[in-house]
């Protein structure tokens, strides 16, 4: 089968699940399937919001962010469901422990699509046949279904999965990136979010082949060393590998602190956890995420360690949500001796523009203002430091508080979730 695999290049696969926790629900209760389904925050309340939903439900018009109200009047039918993240997250084991039978290569992004690299498994049969195999197995092992992307590359891998839904296959030739990619708007383009989009329109790029063309140096000029990066990929070009550890490189943010001395004082607690909620929380503005799971480390002053966390419903990425969480959890699990050590870690990281939030459909504007409002401060910190504008809360107990703090911050622990699920699965 080699003469289907170029002598040079790469065939990626990109397997994205259709309709994931939709999906699941169903293969869990068969007598689902069929029937509009709809996973949904705060299910019993009118004002939660569609997370996703079967294609029998979006066939009637229910969509994504779309209130609960306004999706039973498309659909009076629709069974809507709280999310149950236990489920989904072993459902998703199973997926990539079933592609990792094809090739090690397998890259997780989330926890319903990864990248495979199978330029090496000419024995297995052609790009198709593997790719029609798997989602055949999928389907049929699991119950659930998925599109699948094939492409010399990661990013029009990408592209091409998501060009048919559900359950399509589509190869997408470097040769065919003008004619398929360079039409559409360069907002459908992964990698390129809506702000990104805003200010390429701006600059009169409104095509994917309007960015191909562009001058670089304008674009990076805009949009930095992203300008570069995008071009590359408007003209079909991406080198990054199949990384089967990429995903214990980024999918958690957290920060500790050593305290100046050991304590059972819960102010200083409540200053500790507010300053790290802090630092996690810039870091993920700057990482443009949110998270789905909050975890806090203790460390006791006989050097005894606990870690607990917590799964939202909500993602969340601003500094007072983040605290919310973690203080909620210390309280829960604080056994009252002193303190020597305290950690916060963003765990199940996932891209802004992926994440849903039940929106309070009579305070949105709210929640506008306080994005708005965390930019700018984020910006001020950014030019005078750390300690700019700081809450009075935050502000430590005396400036030896502040400078010891100050030296200790930064251990990090933004892998050590990975880590530790990587050594208990061998």
């Amino acid at each position: 089968m080699k003469q289907y695999y170029p002598k040079d290049g790469r065939v990626i696969f990109h397997v994205d699940m259709n309709s994931f926790y939709a999906s699941v629900e169903i293969a869990f209760d068969p007598s689902l399937k069929g029937k509009p389904v709809a996973v949904a925050g705060n299910a019993k309340e009118r004002r939660g919001i569609i997370v996703t939903s079967s294609y029998e439900a979006r066939a009637k018009g229910v969509k994504t962010t779309m209130p609960i109200w306004e999706a039973k009047k498309h659909c009076p039918e629709l069974i809507v469901m709280e999310p149950n993240f236990d489920r989904y997250r072993k459902a998703s084991l199973q997926i990539f422990q079933l592609l990792k039978e094809y090739t090690p290569l397998v890259e997780p992004v989330s926890i319903d699509e990864g990248y495979m690299d199978i330029s090496s498994c000419y024995d297995l049969g052609t790009p198709l046949f593997i790719a029609q195999t798997i989602q055949t197995r999928l389907l049929s092992e699991l119950n659930l279904p998925c599109s699948i992307g094939i492409a010399p590359n990661k990013f029009l891998a990408k592209m091409a999965s998501d060009m048919k839904k559900p359950l399509g296959i589509t190869i997408l030739r470097k040769r065919e990136v003008e004619h398929v990619l360079w039409p559409l708007k360069v907002g459908d383009m992964h990698g390129v979010g809506q702000k990104t989009a805003e200010k390429l329109n701006k600059i009169g790029i409104i095509t994917i082949g309007d960015l191909a063309q562009a001058d670089v140096s304008k674009l990076k000029g805009s949009l930095g060393i992203n300008g570069e990066k995008i071009f590359a990929r408007a003209n079909g070009m991406d080198n990054r590998p199949v990384d089967p550890d990429a995903v214990y490189d980024f999918k958690s943010i957290g920060i500790s602190t050593t305290l100046p001395a050991d304590t059972k004082n819960i102010d200083k607690i409540k200053l500790v956890l507010t300053n790290l909620s802090d630092s996690v929380a810039r870091r993920m503005a700057r990482k443009e995420v949110c998270a789905e799971t909050i975890q806090i480390t203790i460390r006791y002053f006989d050097r005894k360690t606990v870690t607990r966390s917590q799964t939202v419903v909500n993602p969340l990425n601003s500094q007072s949500e983040i605290f919310q969480v973690a203080f909620l959890l210390f309280s829960k699990h604080w056994n009252g001796d002193p303190i020597r050590l305290l950690g916060i870690t963003a765990q199940q990281l996932l891209d802004k523009k992926n994440a849903f939030k039940q929106l309070d459909l009579f305070n949105y504007k709210k929640d506008e203002k306080k994005y708005e409002l965390t930019k700018i401060v984020d910006q001020l910190r950014d030019r005078f430091g750390e300690e700019a504008l700081l809450k009075g809360s935050q502000l430590a107990v005396n400036k030896e508080d502040r400078l010891t703090d100050k030296k200790k911050r930064g251990t990090s622990l933004e892998k050590d979730f990975f880590y530790e699920s990587r050594d208990h699965e061998k």
